[in-house]
């Protein structure tokens, strides 16, 4: 049985990837920084999936060599980098240790991750993986700085990986997301911000959809809702500053 593993399952994209990876026959390891990650695994379980959870810390090394070693021997046919930290507020009333473990989360843990895998997937020949980016990769991110830097990284990481492995058979797919009803804002401290309070945000089921069928296609992206498409072409055309102008807009918190 084909095995996926998907970060950041426990909850939003990551779960409703899990559930599209189950009804398609996959054996599933799902793997957050939290036990909630217990109750998905044991929904899937519930509709005869195979399926195992891990509790770790994907922030560190450590974190991610026991995902590994559950994995064990077991080829990965699918690794979904999902998992992903979010942070608020004006920079300079970040504390260091909240804007250094979004950076670890988001990109340290991510790529040593995207690395070992990456390597056993171009020695066997095959292999899919989706990154979860965002279309704040492509916004300066007043008001959400960091988190928009990290995601800036993994959009072009994506593509550089995808372009190294192009001749292995192993594909690479980045889904940039917008806005998405999920825990996030929550978790980032955003729920005082337009972004935070919009109820305008696209259902993380339909996000998961078009992103795994990005990934069977072998398509290189793809920008999730129409409304996002709409916001990534303007990243392109408007200057940085202005850009960055708007984002104040949506994620300043309000009084």
């Amino acid at each position: 049985m084909a095995l996926a593993v998907i970060t950041g399952a426990s909850s939003g994209i990551g779960r409703e990837l899990a559930k599209i990876a189950a009804s398609e026959g996959y054996e599933l390891i799902l793997i957050a920084d939290e036990p909630q990650v217990d109750a998905a695994a044991g929904e899937l379980r519930g509709s005869g999936a195979r399926v195992e959870a891990v509790e770790a810390d994907l922030a560190t090394f450590e974190g991610n060599d026991r995902l590994l070693e559950a994995v064990g021997v077991r080829p990965i046919d699918i690794l979904v980098a999902n998992a992903g930290r979010g942070l608020g507020h004006a920079f300079v009333e970040q504390s260091p240790e909240d804007w250094r473990r979004v950076i670890d989360t988001n990109v340290t843990g991510t790529t040593y991750l995207l690395q070992k895998v990456a390597q056993a997937m171009a020695a066997r020949g095959e292999g899919r993986i989706l990154i979860t980016g965002s279309i704040a990769g492509l916004i300066p991110g007043s008001y959400q700085a960091v988190y928009n830097g990290t995601k800036a990284y993994l959009d072009s990481f994506a593509y550089a990986l995808r372009e190294e492995l192009s001749e292995t058979g192993v594909t690479v797919t980045v889904l940039m997301p917008g806005p998405t009803d999920t825990r996030f804002f929550e978790r980032a401290n955003m729920l005082d911000t337009p972004v935070g309070r919009d109820d305008g945000k696209e259902d993380p089921a339909v996000t998961a959809r078009n992103g795994w069928k990005a990934m069977m296609d072998g398509s290189a992206h793809i920008v999730s809702g129409a409304k996002n498409k709409v916001e990534a072409a303007l990243s392109h055309v408007i200057p940085d500053s202005v850009l960055a102008r708007r984002h104040t807009a949506m994620a300043k918190p309000e009084d």
